[in-house]
Parts: C-alpha cells; sequence; structure tokens
C-alpha cells in the first residue's frame, strides 16, 4: 500500500530545516516541487503521497520543500539554488521535476541554472514572469498576510483558484477550513510570496535543454493562462491547457496528473 512508503527525511541548510518527504518504490527519481503555501510539507505528508499516488511504482518521489526559514529578500532563482542544494544532499542527479505554480517557478530556475539535475521537466499552472494578474493577485495576498487577516486570505484563495463549479459544490466547507491550521506567524508566507514575484526567468527559457511539458487551466486568475503558453511558446514544447479551470487544475482535474505520467514515460 502507498501509504506504507512515505517517510520524512529531514535537512539542514544554512542552519535551517528544509522538509522533504519520500514516498514510491520505484528505481527513477521524481522531484516535486509545490507551491506558495502556509502548510509545510512535512505536515502533509499522507495527503500529498495520496494525491501524487499514480507516480508511485514507477518512482521513487521526493516532495522538496523550502527552508523553515525564509530569508528577507529571497528570490525565486535563490529557492532554486537551495532546492538543487537538497537534491545534492539527497544524492539525486538527473531527476525528472514536477514544479506546480510557485514551484513551477523554482523548477524553470532549477532547470537553467542545474541542468545537469534535471532530465524531464513539468510545469503547471505556472509562469515565467510576472504579469498584472499575478501582481494584483499575490500583491491582495501579501496585504492580508501583514495585518493578518488569515481567514479572508484562505477564502480569497480558494476563490481565485477554484472553478465556479467547485466553489458551488464546497464553497460552503470554505470558511470551516479556513480556521484550520492557522500558522503561528506570516513571515514564511509573506517572504515566500514575495519571490514569486521576483520570477524573470522568460528570457533565458531558451537555455532549458531537456524535454518540458507545461499544463494549466485557461481560466487562471493567479498567473493566468496566457502566462503557460508563453512558457510553451518560447521553448516550443507540448501544452495543454484545460478550458474550463483555473489555478487548481491540479486538483481538479482528474487527469491532470495521468496527463504527466504519460509524458515522463514518452
Amino acid at each position: 500500500m502507498w501509504a506504507r512508503h512515505v517517510e520524512s527525511l529531514p535537512l539542514k541548510i544554512d542552519g535551517t530545516d528544509l522538509d522533504c518527504v519520500r514516498f514510491g518504490t520505484g528505481d527513477d527519481p521524481l522531484v516535486l516541487i509545490p507551491g506558495l503555501s502556509f502548510q509545510r510539507v512535512k505536515g502533509a505528508a499522507l495527503p500529498l503521497a495520496y494525491m501524487y499516488r499514480i507516480f508511485s511504482k514507477r518512482y521513487t518521489v521526493y516532495v522538496i520543500d523550502k527552508k523553515a526559514a525564509v530569508p528577507e529578500g529571497h528570490t525565486i532563482r535563490d529557492l532554486a539554488d537551495d532546492t538543487a542544494r537538497a537534491m545534492e544532499r539527497l544524492h539525486l542527479s538527473s531527476a525528472d521535476v514536477f514544479g506546480v505554480s510557485q514551484g513551477g517557478m523554482i523548477a524553470q530556475y532549477l532547470a537553467i541554472d542545474h541542468p545537469h539535475l534535471v532530465h524531464k521537466l513539468v510545469l503547471s499552472v505556472t509562469a515565467s514572469r510576472r504579469n498584472e494578474t499575478m501582481e494584483a493577485t499575490i500583491g491582495d495576498w501579501i496585504d492580508m498576510a501583514e495585518r493578518g487577516a488569515y481567514d479572508a486570505l484562505v477564502i480569497d484563495m480558494f476563490h481565485r483558484m477554484y472553478s465556479a463549479a467547485y466553489l458551488k459544490r464546497y464553497g460552503w466547507a470554505f470558511p470551516i477550513l479556513s480556521r484550520i491550521g492557522r500558522p503561528k506567524e506570516f513571515g514564511r508566507f509573506i517572504a515566500l510570496a514575495k519571490a514569486c514575484l521576483t520570477c524573470e526567468a522568460y528570457p533565458e527559457l531558451q537555455k532549458i535543454a531537456c524535454p518540458v511539458f507545461v499544463i494549466g487551466g485557461r481560466r487562471d486568475r493567479v498567473v493566468t493562462g496566457e502566462a503557460s503558453e508563453e512558457i510553451a511558446a518560447k521553448i516550443g514544447c507540448e501544452l495543454y491547457l484545460y478550458d474550463g479551470l483555473g489555478h487548481a487544475a491540479y486538483e481538479e482535474a482528474p487527469d491532470h496528473n495521468d496527463r504527466i505520467y504519460r509524458f515522463l514515460e514518452s
């Protein structure tokens, strides 16, 4: 059973914790880089292993978090360097890499600056540079976090990320969910949110030499569907967009992980 193979691999980078969760029994490594969140990876190990269980027979999956203490001014490129150092500590080389949202931004710089570490690259619901929608959305989230308005922030994230159909079906639960997992402080989230606005990988995308698959939602209200289109056009790689979904396409689309699995296997 997939749950029997879930384990935490605590790492230290620059004197602070950097969490990693490992699951799966396959021979090949798959590095998964998650997006912006209040929750740290080690607190979500079982849900992550369940969500990405399709990969667990073919791969050993490493979900690599960001530092527990994120320095002020830390950029997406810095986060990619942290990820590279974590991979080296884990003795991972030439892994398939799958980045979601902010994780996709990190994954782009990982492939640009550390090409020996990336065999194939998947970029889900992400962007290669800031745009007006990103600036407005993430700016609002930073403002709410700085004011400590956690309930309002979580509800706003749900409404910007999920489709109208999903909101109609599950919106009643959002006020309850907003009261779960309230952080003791908002500094780490704010630093990571600000890092999103430092992503300017677009001019360097041609440096990515490995096979790439871009997948996203056409109605993305966080980074936009156009952001996925411009990455794929710049690289000249495969692209798939879900017409009726937004930023949470990676959760809502039942075939999202199947499409990624087929690309990695091709």
